[in-house]
């Protein structure tokens, strides 16, 4: 059988500038900055990440990356195109697919691709061709004439990313792509973005503030809080770099005092938790004896680790402006 995902999804050219650029990013709402002179860039054909709370700043970024929110200062490039001069061409190089669901309900299926592919002045037997490709990829081939009212909410966000990539953009842009979406259906979504960036090279940024969702879809990311970048690097570099390698974690604490801990042993408190840090699990096993009749586990450091931590020493701070 003909794979048409592998026709439909040819690699760009490998460019060596960076993809998007950012320096002293700002973006101001009254007297609130909702993003506080940020610096970040996104390699060619990476999947880089914007993670970070509920009004962090994350989804103002993406609007101003995609041109649809006018930056306060700073610089802001994307394919090295200027975003305050340059919006028209930057919005018909790139796929986005933003968080909340806004398919054409009066539409079917395969019409709401159609209908967007002559947006890019796509000739229409070229757009038939590439829907037909595009459901091909994201399994929805059978339901080309339903109704969009009857597709679940994993194949609106499938059929979202879809009519993202009908013009064959450089950069797909996803603000939250699995919010609301149950576990299972989440997986599926994040096997396609994997398949598509492995098989077309295409350049995949995401905002998210699901941990899991971050440390595996993304080669390198930013956490981001209150407007500001806290910290930057692959998932793994991060883990190691500020929380260590191993954790012993301690549930339902109560009022028992956190440890002084010695040896390299890192500690911090957080909603009724003990977190111990260490580079071997042997470090930490003597501190477990602490917390007889509690629930208790040494575990591999993660991802919600270092943003725990990152954002816990952030609290002090004022808050920015609520959103995104």
């Amino acid at each position: 059988m003909e794979n048409k995902s592998a026709v439909s999804l040819s690699p760009n050219p490998n460019l060596l500038n960076a993809v998007v650029e950012a320096r002293g990013l700002t973006k101001v709402y009254g007297k609130q900055r909702a993003v506080d002179a940020i610096d970040f860039s996104v390699k060619r054909s990476e999947t880089f990440g914007l993670l970070g709370p509920n009004g962090a700043g994350k989804s103002t970024t993406m609007r101003m990356i995609a041109c649809r929110t006018p930056l306060t200062s700073g610089e802001l490039l994307v394919e090295s195109l200027d975003v305050r001069t340059h919006g028209r061409e930057i919005r018909s190089r790139i796929g986005v697919v933003p968080q909340e669901n806004n398919l054409d309900p009066d539409l079917n299926v395969i019409r709401n691709l159609i209908v967007y592919a002559s947006y890019f002045r796509i000739p229409r037997t070229r757009a038939a061709q590439r829907a037909d490709e595009l459901l091909h990829f994201i399994g929805l081939s059978g339901r080309a004439d339903a109704r969009i009212d009857h597709l679940s909410g994993g194949m609106k966000r499938r059929l979202m990313i879809a009519r993202a990539l009908l013009h064959e953009p450089r950069l797909l842009v996803l603000d939250e792509p699995t919010t609301g979406l149950d576990p299972q259906v989440r997986q599926e979504i994040w096997q396609k973005l994997e398949e598509l960036r492995r098989v077309s090279g295409v350049t995949i940024l995401l905002s998210t503030h699901y941990m899991e969702e971050a440390e595996k879809l993304c080669e390198r990311l930013v956490v981001i809080d209150r407007g500001q970048i806290l910290a930057t690097g692959a998932p793994r570099d991060l883990v190691l770099s500020k929380v260590s390698r191993y954790a012993l974690e301690v549930r339902d604490v109560g009022d028992l005092p956190l440890h002084t801990t010695r040896n390299g042993v890192a500690a911090i408190a957080r909603n009724n938790a003990h977190f111990y840090f260490a580079a071997e699990a042997d470090t930490l096993t003597p501190l477990m004896k602490e917390y007889d009749g509690r629930r208790r586990m040494i575990r591999l450091s993660n991802l919600e680790d270092v943003f725990l931590q990152l954002v816990s020493d952030n609290e002090s701070e004022p808050p920015a402006v609520a959103g995104g």
